[in-house]
């Protein structure tokens, strides 16, 4: 079993507080409820209408956001209302009916051309995944129901999947002039039909895995830390909106050498070399003068 973890997250409305879920807990569907006689479909909002300060309920994707009236501040509550949320779900509690649910997802996917000719992203409207997940084949992919469909076409080489979109490396028997559309549709009706795109343990094993990072991330060099922090900062965000992903592996103090993993669009990316020559690693150069000569990237 797959333990539920909650974590608090403040909002721009002082008013409202995310309680994010490590997992799913919907279908990719969206509900609010503004007490509890409307609250029926969803057990867990009716529970937390029985707090007295809870004014409305907003559950979606892997979270659920709580608007409170002025009697309490939330600094006061929120621990509480986490372990509260937190227990009910690891408890086997229902989130939502699925009889009195909506029966269809309005969802919309779009294809958009990355960098790389190799890779187009198909962006949803809808957060898909909660963390970023990698297949480069049928076998990597038993963690995911949407990777191991993919597979099943013929001109799919490997499959990227981040927050809201997935990434679609081709073999080069097809065009993707003759492709894309298939691919969007069949992207958009699997995330309609609400089946998981991961599984949950795959979350799960995401978590530990970052928890190895932030561990790993303790015993580096300083140099190394402040080359971390750069690529997070600087170059993910950027990598990212091509579909894209870029991970440190490691710095050489001698030699002032970093090496860096490409996943994603960025992945064997003809333009990748030049970016990572002409962009990242004078980056790298000018923020971290006399640390760091050459950039070295690894294909995913």
């Amino acid at each position: 079993m797959n333990t539920f973890k909650v974590s608090v997250q403040e909002t721009s409305n002082n008013a409202i507080v995310k309680f994010e879920v490590n997992q799913f807990i919907t279908k990719h569907q969206s509900f609010e409820f503004s007490n509890v006689d409307e609250a029926k479909p969803s057990p867990l909002a009716q529970q937390l209408f029985y707090l007295p300060f809870v004014k409305k309920v907003y559950i979606s994707g892997n979270f659920v956001a709580v608007e409170r009236y002025d009697i309490v501040q939330w600094a006061d509550v929120q621990d509480e209302v986490a372990q509260q949320i937190e227990a009910y779900l690891n408890g086997g509690g229902t989130v939502i009916i699925e009889a009195e649910a909506p029966k269809k997802i309005p969802v919309t996917v779009y294809a958009e051309a990355t960098p790389n000719p190799s890779v187009m992203k198909f962006v949803a409207n809808k957060k898909i995944v909660t963390a970023l997940f990698e297949f480069t084949s049928i076998d990597e992919a038993k963690l995911s129901p949407l990777a191991t469909e993919l597979f099943h076409f013929p001109f799919v080489k490997s499959v990227f999947i981040e927050e809201n979109y997935v990434s679609i490396t081709k073999y080069d028997i097809s065009e993707w002039q003759d492709i894309t559309i298939e691919l969007r549709e069949f992207i958009k009706q699997f995330i309609e039909s609400g089946k998981d795109v991961v599984l949950p343990e795959a979350s799960q094993k995401q978590q530990n895995t970052s928890t190895q990072k932030n561990t790993h991330f303790e015993a580096l060099d300083d140099t190394s830390k402040e080359i971390v922090n750069i690529l997070e900062e600087y170059v993910k965000p950027a990598v990212a909106s091509d579909g894209g992903n870029i991970q440190f592996l490691s710095y050489d103090e001698t030699t002032k050498n970093v090496s860096v993993l490409l996943q994603g669009a960025c992945s064997g990316c003809p333009s990748s070399t030049f970016t990572l020559k002409n962009g990242i690693e004078n980056m790298l150069k000018q923020m971290l003068p006399g640390k760091v000569e050459m950039v070295e990237a690894i294909n995913g």
